[in-house]
């Protein structure tokens, strides 16, 4: 029996992998966290050359047709590359419309979102990840009123799934009267949040129980994201530690630094599993699938935070320094560890499920 991906998973990975190193290099990367106005579209259009956006659309309507184990392999190579791109809403919106939607919304929505024409995102922040400053969207006679925040990729999104105070799940268009949007300034410089105003503005509701199976499918996609991420700091701090010399020798020939490399990577690995896990559950709808998404997206929160803060001991001085871009991977594992939830929050969740907290 085989527990690992296949060897077209693999194939695929890292493919996405050196894709990535073109698409979306250090310098790209750099120029796009030191300008707002810079959407990543050369990126996202070479992404939509991979077949990125259409990864969970189904096959008549333009898509690979693929699961979300394939997404989450995706999510960690594009957490590598810290990417700027909104991937989160490219794999859940089309999860919303093919769980909940119409066939007249899946036949309007789906195909550009497969060829990458359309751009989506979800605002589900507030039932997940709990209320702050006042936000939470309600939903009146086809019409939705409040804000939502912390929506990632809503500066651009053509279609925004938008999840009410009592979590049910509606669809709003890019263009809809009464829609605004502002820039939420995040610690990560790689992906751009929206605060969502919404003023009376006409959205479709989406039929069924919806928002527990975005979640899940949410929390594995970010934990996948930092998993990559994590990879890239430990590989740095090795090479790091191999060249850089003191006292006549590298740094990488004592032994505390030995044990910090070490340590990191005890750390990450056995969360390549769980996180691999967590997806397939979710793809075979498993009973412990939500479980599994949740245990991932904290444990890599609290690993993350290890993996970020050791890597950049590592390299002592240079690692604050936008010389090396560390920095771009430890923001990112930071917001991966807060975004719809972090790991308190998350695992509290997970005890009540299991029965452990009321």
């Amino acid at each position: 029996m085989d527990f690992s991906i296949t060897a077209d998973q693999k194939l695929m990975q890292e493919t996405l992998v050196r894709a990535l190193g073109e698409i979306s290099s250090l310098d790209r990367v750099r120029a796009y966290a030191g300008d707002r106005g810079d959407a990543g579209a050369d990126v996202w259009n070479a992404l939509k050359d991979f077949g990125l956006p259409g990864l969970l659309i189904p096959e008549e309507h333009g898509g690979l047709g693929l699961k979300l184990l394939d997404a989450v392999l995706a999510a960690e190579a594009l957490g590598r590359a810290v990417a700027p791109v909104p991937f989160l809403g490219a794999c859940l919106a089309p999860l919303a419309l093919i769980g909940g939607g119409s066939q007249d919304q899946q036949r309007t929505w789906l195909p550009g979102l497969a060829a990458g024409d359309i751009r989506a995102a979800v605002a589900i922040s507030e039932p997940i990840a709990g209320t702050r400053d006042g936000a939470g969207v309600k939903a009146e006679a086809g019409k939705l009123t409040g804000k939502t925040l912390f929506v990632e990729g809503g500066l651009e999104a053509d279609l925004i799934v938008v999840a009410d105070t009592g979590g049910r799940l509606h669809l709003v268009r890019g263009d809809a009267a009464g829609l605004s949007r502002e820039l939420m300034v995040s610690i990560d410089q790689t992906r751009r949040l929206a605060e969502l105003g919404f003023d009376g503005v006409a959205a479709e509701p989406l039929s069924g129980d919806l928002l527990p199976r975005l979640r899940d499918a949410a929390w594995a996609l970010l934990a996948a994201d930092a998993l990559g991420a994590c990879d890239v700091m430990i590989e740095k701090a090795v090479a790091y530690a191999q060249e850089r010399k003191q006292f006549g020798r590298v740094i990488g020939s004592f032994q505390a630094v030995k044990h910090m490399c070490a340590e990191m990577a005890a750390e990450v690995e056995p969360a390549r599993s769980l996180v691999w896990y967590a997806a397939y559950a979710f793809d075979e709808g498993l009973d412990d699938a939500s479980l599994c998404c949740a245990h991932a997206k904290a444990y890599l929160g609290e690993a993350g935070r290890f993996v970020a803060r050791t890597s950049t001991e590592v390299h002592g001085g240079m690692g604050i320094t936008d010389l090396l871009g560390l920095h771009f991977w430890f923001k990112r594992i930071g917001l991966d560890r807060q975004l719809l939830g972090g790991p308190e929050r998350v695992r509290d969740w997970a005890a009540r499920l299991q029965g452990l907290a009321a």
